[in-house]
């Protein structure tokens, strides 16, 4: 088995390897586009991608998103570990370890650290590798429609058909000429956040293929005062409205009725949210009838310096929105 950097002629074998190891995505299936626009197209630089061969075929796929942070005035450089694949036919046989720690050789001196939020199967395997359990980020949760999720924990029981989404697409909201003035109303962030400016709200909410970002807004005088950006996605047997970003200049009353905004776009059974405790967001969602999940977003780490601060270890030196938890 060989291991080597992606080149773009891989493209059609990769696609192919991603549905047969991990199924048609969040979307319902993997198109080129969708790939471009994820690894090749990101406003911090493409992915770090490696491909392993056995022979003629491509067996394996580890991919790294090029990610940024900021923290108290300093630029954090990240990378976040994400699409892994290995064909069917040849899993046991060492390839997601390989993988992984070359792409970690090939990073040093190129990222401060590598992040991820893996799924109960690929957790263990991280840890193994000695990366750092930062904890569980929580999310709250409110809902909607309760005797459809309840309904959902019977045997038999149907997903209907997607509800109408009343909102505009986040493209075209982030296109508005005041986003700018909007974001440099933001309070400072504490610890690492992704640092959020116009050319990465339109990558990542209104360029994103097949996602179906929305938007609304809150205005005072035709100004842009309040911005929330979500999307209605299948959760298992229900549906539901992810809060992926709410910015509103640290205003709990404009939160509070952004968040109203998004209840009131789409008949979902439940909406989803992270908001840093005793935040203003935080305090809005408590009044907008949003209730702590039973379990978090599982959040592993592994530093690639030794002096980093904050402590990336520590779960409270991290200012996240669900956007930039949320597989995608």
């Amino acid at each position: 088995m060989s291991v080597r950097p992606f080149v773009i002629q891989d493209l059609p074998r990769v696609l192919d390897l991603l549905d047969a190891s991990l199924g048609r995505g969040p979307a319902g299936r993997r198109p080129p586009e969708l790939f471009r626009w994820k690894h090749l197209e990101s406003p911090f630089g493409p992915s770090f991608l490696l491909v392993a061969e056995q022979g003629e075929q491509l067996v394996g796929l580890r991919a790294f998103m090029r990610w940024r942070f900021v923290a108290g005035g300093r630029t954090v450089t990240a990378a976040r570990a994400v699409d892994t694949a290995t064909h069917p036919d040849h899993q046991g046989k060492g390839i997601f370890t390989r993988l992984t720690r070359a792409m970690l050789e090939a990073l040093d001196g190129q990222v401060d650290l590598v992040f991820n939020t893996p799924n109960a199967k690929s957790g263990p395997g991280y840890l193994k590798m000695g990366w750092m359990e930062v904890g569980r980020v929580p999310v709250l949760v409110r809902p909607r429609r309760p005797l459809r999720i309840l309904g959902q924990l019977r045997p038999g029981a149907t997903l209907p058909d997607p509800p109408a989404v009343r909102a505009a697409p986040a493209a075209t909201v982030l296109q508005r000429d005041d986003l700018a003035a909007l974001l440099g109303r933001e309070p400072v962030p504490p610890g690492l956040a992704t640092p959020r400016d116009p050319a990465y709200l339109r990558w990542r909410y209104g360029a994103a293929p097949l996602l179906d970002y929305r938007a609304v807004i809150e205005e005072r005088a035709g100004e842009l005062t309040g911005l929330a950006l979500f999307r209605v996605r299948r959760r298992g047997g229900l549906w539901e409205s992810t809060v992926a970003e709410v910015l509103a200049g640290g205003d709990g009353s404009t939160a509070r009725r952004l968040l109203r905004r998004v209840a009131a776009a789409a008949r979902v059974d439940h909406l989803t949210l992270h908001a840093a405790r005793r935040s203003p967001l935080a305090g809005a969602a408590a009044k907008n009838g949003f209730l702590p999940a039973p379990v978090g977003i599982r959040l592993v780490v592994n530093p690639r310096r030794p002096d980093l601060r904050p402590d990336p270890g520590d779960l409270g030196a991290w200012t996240l929105s669900l956007g930039d938890l949320e597989v995608f």
